[in-house]
């Protein structure tokens, strides 16, 4: 799917959205029968293009894409295989459910904790800005004095007493009550203005920008809740890598190669920045690896490599090394160019931590849920070879597919590619992110003291 891969080697579908257009990707997903696309990496971004554009072409017309001919014969186009349709109708079936597609609501799920009562409030008050996205205002100030009521109610001890300083937990809870007030007077605000007009935007803003105020102290309370030195456990045979124990902020500032501006829905803007959460808990040797080139300042002034309304891909250096030279770990070894490399990661929900050197398909558990899924946009995954587990270095990638097409657990990347983090600010500026832009500067801004480098 994303892999190491000369930059002058593309054989990914079209960029076009599968689900505004089934037929024509489905039929690019399975016309391409060169060599390197019939097998190896590309044929599995291939089936995942064929995978999506067939469910949401079931969506439409079930009959009409996989039903039979009067001839008896398939209507389906060469090389769309009875896998294929299989997990197109499994991920058709799924979709129909809500997909969490924000980043830091699958960061909070992703903390190690063990709190029932958080579990209760985090959808009260993220359910708050769904229903204030599709304006259904009295859902949203209902759900904001249920999340008062709560706040002020008996769960509140139980909260406390999870955390590792509970005063401080209690001065979290305190103001988040606080930031509710606000919340119900802009609901209420906007309630009363006409629909459409200036108070009502405004209204609607401050909501927004009050519930998101609420939203940042619930992941203060949670990561209250990580028991003290909580540490994923990672094997010893890694110890000769970097690791990350814990989570870390990564900035990058982008700019256009030709000087122009970023295109953002009819928005210039003369540089793209995005910040990103790094998730050493769920990711240790992945997120690792990443910060400690990342504060090398391995990816600064490097180019994109890749973007074709897919992925967005950087990370191979100039040279014919395809990723970093160092001193390899003496269990993954070295690529061939000398390329410090890492094993594939994967952490899957139930687990006490993650399992190395293999996918979960390879594990015999294809369709559990990761513990980060594959379902925000701009997701950030590692990319390795194919059918070789242990072939990552420096490459990575953001997802830009319709998470609705991928919901977690239903599609073929999560247990395939370590989700390692997520951009949490800016992740917009990725649909207008070309091959050839450059990372004017990639800088760890927070969490650096969770990098623990090789004795």
């Amino acid at each position: 799917f994303v892999v190491q891969q000369p930059q002058n080697n593309h054989h990914a579908p079209s960029s076009q959205s599968p689900a505004g257009s089934s037929a024509s990707a489905l039929m690019m997903a399975s016309s391409n029968n060169n060599d390197d696309a019939a097998s190896g990496p590309f044929a599995a971004f291939r089936n995942v293009a064929a995978t999506a554009a067939l469910a949401a072409a079931i969506w439409s017309g079930p009959n009409a894409v996989v039903g039979p001919s009067m001839t008896g014969t398939s209507h389906l186009p060469e090389g769309i295989t009875s896998a294929v349709v299989a997990n197109a109708k499994e991920m058709a079936s799924g979709s129909g459910s809500r997909v969490n597609k924000d980043p830091e609501s699958l960061l909070r799920y992703g903390l190690p904790i063990d709190n029932k009562e958080v579990r209760q409030l985090q959808p009260i008050i993220e359910e708050i800005r769904q229903d204030i996205s599709t304006k259904r205002k009295a859902a949203a100030l209902d759900g904001a004095r249920k999340a008062k009521g709560f706040l002020k109610g008996k769960a509140t001890e139980k909260m406390t007493k999870a955390c590792r300083e509970p005063a401080k937990c209690s001065a979290i809870i305190d103001a988040m009550v606080a930031d509710i007030e606000p919340l119900e007077g802009a609901l209420s605000a906007s309630q009363d203005a006409g629909r459409g007009s200036e108070q009502e935007r405004k209204a609607q803003d401050d909501a927004y920008a009050a519930q998101d105020a609420l939203q940042k102290k619930l992941t203060d309370l949670e990561e209250q809740m990580v028991p003290k030195g909580y540490v994923t456990p990672v094997p010893d045979d890694y110890a000769d890598l970097p690791q990350l124990r814990g989570r870390a902020t990564v900035e990058m500032v982008l700019k256009k190669a030709d000087g122009g501006p970023f295109d953002i829905e009819g928005t210039n803007y003369p540089q793209a920045k995005m910040k990103m959460i790094i998730d050493g808990y769920t990711a240790p040797v992945t997120g690792g690896n990443f910060i400690d080139l990342v504060d090398k300042g391995f990816y600064s002034k490097m180019e994109i490599q890749r973007s074709d309304g897919f992925v967005v891909q950087t990370g191979d250096p100039a040279g014919e090394a395809d990723g970093y030279v160092a001193t390899p770990s003496k269990s993954v070894g070295a690529g061939k160019h000398g390329e410090r490399l890492i094993p594939l990661e994967t952490f899957l929900k139930g687990d006490k931590g993650p399992f190395y050197e293999t996918s979960m398909e390879d594990e015999g558990r294809g369709g559990q849920a990761t513990v980060l899924p594959f379902s925000s946009y701009g997701a950030m995954g590692w990319a390795r070879e194919e059918y070789e587990p242990n072939t990552g270095s420096s490459q990575f990638f953001w997802l830009l597919f319709d998470s609705d097409l991928t919901p977690a657990g239903k599609n073929v990347l999560d247990g395939r590619y370590p989700v390692f983090g997520y951009v949490v600010e800016g992740a917009d500026f990725l649909r207008d992110t070309k091959e050839g832009d450059i990372i004017v500067s990639a800088k760890v801004t927070g969490g650096i003291e969770n990098l623990v480098q090789p004795k």
